[in-house]
């Protein structure tokens, strides 16, 4: 396990659009980054901590249009993690590795160290794609562009491979042991209060969306618990947050999930970077880089008391 560490902190650069110009920075700031309210900005502003192309900002002021803003956000303490993997295999360019559940993969949502990019930058090899944080399984890297890119295409949805997960979820209605169940419902962006824009299930109210993604998957259920059901599901399109949306658009959100809920609502709360949910990214196949080999990496078992413990304090 990484410890908790303070990090070296980073600088955010935007550039104001012309049209947004009579705009306080403050406001300006707020509306961009909403995890940040407008008195935040400004105490910020006092602070020292931005910077009006290139100098140092003294007080608030009306934006002119078409500056650089830059924020040097201080030093900030990073969640600990797990460092350690399985290989599952490395043929020196080509890594696929068997990620844990709390592994972040790249920098985003209060990470910028703490992630499996960095952790794997004395390797040379780097993620081909991005497992949510809280999802556990094969994660592919590679060590050169040209095998980055390879791969890319293969997860793209007309690539030739096949991605299938386990997934333990709420009841879902009218599928039965054995059967299968396509989805092809659309991922969308939906306003979230703290952070601006989210994907997530399409509303069943008329809430305002600003995109659209197709998205399609197709659902087995393994096994039936008193809890609720683990399934198969292979993911056709990649989306964001794919699976987690397409089980809550169904009624039928992952237990223990503290973001995407019953009712195809999303908590005002929560982040997708939240766990308390179980997601394992379990088979990969028909591969033709490697003669249709397949990889496959069954779940860690003790995620099964971690859920249990996650749903008692649920309910």
């Amino acid at each position: 396990m990484k410890p908790a560490a303070l990090n070296d902190g980073w600088t955010y650069r935007d550039r104001v659009p012309r049209a947004d110009a009579g705009i306080l920075v403050s406001d300006w700031l707020a509306d961009r980054y909403r995890h940040s309210d407008a008195a935040l900005w400004r105490q910020r502003i006092a602070a020292g901590e931005l910077d009006w192309n290139g100098v140092r900002l003294s007080s608030d002021r009306a934006l002119q249009g078409g500056e650089t803003l830059c924020w040097q956000r201080p030093p900030w303490l990073e969640e600990a993690i797990p460092d350690q993997w399985e290989t599952i295999h490395d043929d020196g360019d080509l890594l696929v590795i068997n990620k844990p559940s709390g592994l972040p993969v790249m920098p985003g949502g209060g990470f910028l160290h703490h992630t499996l990019t960095a952790l794997l930058e004395p390797t040379g090899a780097r993620p081909v794609h991005r497992l949510g944080r809280f999802t556990s399984g094969l994660q592919v890297c590679a060590r050169t562009p040209h095998t980055r890119a390879l791969w890319s295409k293969q997860f793209r949805p007309d690539g030739g491979c096949r991605k299938v997960y386990q997934a333990w979820s709420q009841r879902v209605p009218g599928l039965e042991l054995g059967q299968c169940l396509s989805v092809s419902s659309d991922v969308v962006e939906r306003p979230h209060p703290l952070l601006g824009w989210i994907w997530g299930p399409e509303p069943f109210d008329d809430a305002p969306i600003r995109k659209r993604l197709s998205a399609h998957s197709e659902l087995e259920v393994l096994e039936r618990t008193a809890e609720g059901d683990r399934l198969q599901v292979t993911i056709i399109t990649g989306r964001p947050h794919q699976i987690r949306i397409h089980l809550a658009q169904l009624g039928s959100p992952l237990l223990g999930d503290p973001l995407y809920l019953r009712n195809r609502e999303i908590s005002a709360s929560s982040i997708p970077g939240n766990g308390g949910y179980r997601l394992h990214a379990w088979r990969l196949s028909d591969l033709p880089h490697l003669g249709k080999k397949t990889f496959q990496v069954d779940p860690p078992s003790e995620g099964d008391q971690a859920l249990r413990n996650s749903i008692k304090r649920e309910k």
